[in-house]
């Protein structure tokens, strides 16, 4: 479904197409916030040299592997509502915007750190 997207018109009726291209900007904002998480982690690998190399390590890679995620996430959650609108059903429930929410929390949590306590390497 995720390489043929025209499939989903066999499904259901055509919805109302506000609430389609409201679908696309939501897809294309889940792109954005992955496109900074992958950003975020290349900036935490290239400029906090002075920070030990296991930790800038880590926090780079948990960035880079929550934009993926995030990316992955965004087309999973556009098929889904496409096809929910498409059959006029309610639209689904995720847990990933919170679970995505908590793991920049934290994230951001552990860079106050370094950045206060200048974790040197």
């Amino acid at each position: 479904m995720w390489f043929a997207p025209e499939r989903l018109r066999e499904e259901g009726g055509t919805p109302d197409y506000r609430f389609s291209l409201a679908n696309e900007r939501t897809f294309l904002a889940w792109l954005r916030t992955a496109m900074a998480l992958v950003g975020g982690g290349f900036a935490v690998d290239q400029f906090l040299p002075e920070t030990a190399r296991p930790l800038r390590l880590a926090l780079a890679l948990v960035l880079l592997a929550g934009g993926a995620l995030c990316a992955l996430r965004a087309i999973s959650h556009w098929v889904r509502c496409e096809r929910a609108m498409r059959r006029g059903e309610d639209l689904p429930m995720s847990r990933f915007p919170v679970v995505l929410g908590l793991a920049v929390g934290v994230v951001a949590l552990l860079m106050v750190i370094v950045a206060a306590f200048g974790w040197g390497g």
